[in-house]
């Protein structure tokens, strides 16, 4: 007998690179809405609400999430449509049980009988699938392993999805949640938690001034000056961020899996910082400044090495990703950090002998602000009258009788 190939072939596992860091994103189920809403609304109306929504459950199923521009599209369709059902002179905020599942191996389901609920996991959607489009900016299709060039124009376009990504958050915490019974806000998973929304905020904020220092790097008109800030800047938006997760009780893979990488980039952007410090501590005239430059470049140095130890454990925590090759600022970092730790060391060693002093880092007013999001107006056909419900039309005939 000779031998037959399986039919059964194991899937490729594709092991994605990040860049901007976006931690679940969720789908809806597909649900027969029209079915529950006849009789409540309009019959088009309700194939309208239904038609969209499964409409973004096919589009997310086929696509992994990766038709970013067309789900946004539709979620943008949906948006409309879906906030008569917030309104409470309709009386159907609690009619339908909304369900969300992950995308991914896990698929585990969230569900809330709340249309505020729905609205929640649409904006929050919107949030992840921007990220994730900024994250394809930074990341070009024919990428080297092991070097990056990313244009200018690509950085900035990612720092204006990073803004409306963080506006999108925000808009969930201030607007959307409060708005959410208690024991249904209870049960939301540990990344819908309004710390959480908070530190995706501040971290959309600070990868959006990683990538201005990247623009400031290479422009001659940016002084040190303008770099140090960036970089400081930088670093209090990280430190914000894993301010808000870091003392979370519940630690699933995703909350560790982010916790890795604001670890991670939190060193670096420390690096940076200390870095653009010495330099203008060097310019001092006292032998004070030269001491504490010298300090400051040694401790860009230990943080830069710890940064890399702190990106593959980000890269090794499941899900598994790729390491991303340096670029932006720190692909110059990576290189100047070294090598003027060693020239500073080598030059000031007499200075290294007394004792030494790590000034502090300044502060400055944090410059980035998130987008400020407003939801569109509901779809005119909400406005057309009132609509009919059972409930009115079984008092009438109590009143007849």
């Amino acid at each position: 007998m000779g031998c037959t190939n399986s039919v059964y072939k194991k899937k490729k596992k594709i092991v994605p690179e990040i860049s901007i860091f976006a931690p679940i994103l969720r789908i809806p189920v597909h649900s027969d809405l029209q079915r529950i809403l006849r009789g409540f609304v309009p019959n088009d109306l309700a194939y309208r609400i239904a038609a969209i929504r499964n409409q973004i459950a096919l589009l997310g199923e086929d696509t992994g999430g990766s038709a970013v521009s067309e789900l946004i599209r539709a979620l943008e369709e949906y948006l409309p449509l879906l906030l008569g059902l917030t309104k409470k002179e309709y009386g159907l905020q609690e009619l339908v049980e909304f369900r969300w599942r992950e995308l991914g191996e896990e698929r585990e389901e969230i569900c809330g009988m709340n249309s505020w609920f729905e609205l929640l996991c649409v904006v929050h959607m919107m949030a992840m699938l921007t990220l994730m489009e900024a994250n394809e900016k930074l990341i070009p299709k024919e990428s080297s392993l092991s070097e990056r060039l990313v244009s200018a124009d690509c950085m900035r376009d990612a720092v204006d999805l990073l803004l409306k990504a963080a506006g999108y958050l925000n808009f969930c915490v201030v607007d959307v949640l409060p708005r959410l019974p208690h024991d249904l806000k209870s049960r939301l998973p540990s990344d819908m938690q309004d710390n959480v929304l908070e530190a995706m905020s501040h971290q959309a904020l600070a990868q959006g001034t990683e990538l201005q220092l990247g623009l400031a790097v290479h422009s001659k008109n940016a002084t040190l000056s303008v770099k140090r800030r960036l970089a400081c800047e930088q670093l209090s938006f990280y430190a914000q961020a894993h301010c808000c997760i870091s003392e979370k009780k519940e630690s699933n893979t995703v909350l560790k899996k982010q916790l890795f990488f604001l670890k991670w980039k939190h060193l670096e952007a420390k690096a940076a910082a200390y870095y653009y410090h010495s330099l203008i501590l060097d310019k001092g005239t006292e032998p004070s400044c030269h001491l504490s430059a010298v300090c400051c470049i040694l401790a860009a140095e230990e943080l830069l090495v710890e940064s890399k130890k702190a990106c593959l454990t980000f890269c090794l925590a499941e899900p598994i990703t790729r390491c991303p090759p340096p670029w932006g600022a720190m692909k110059h970092l990576q290189k100047k950090i070294p090598e003027t730790a060693a020239k500073k060391a080598q030059m000031y060693t007499y200075l290294l002998d007394q004792e030494k002093g790590l000034k502090s880092l300044p502060e400055f007013q944090l410059s980035l602000k998130p987008d400020e999001y407003e939801l569109p107006e509901a779809d005119p056909v909400w406005g057309c009258g009132k609509f009919e419900f059972p409930e009115h039309e079984h008092d009438a005939k109590e009143t007849k009788s």
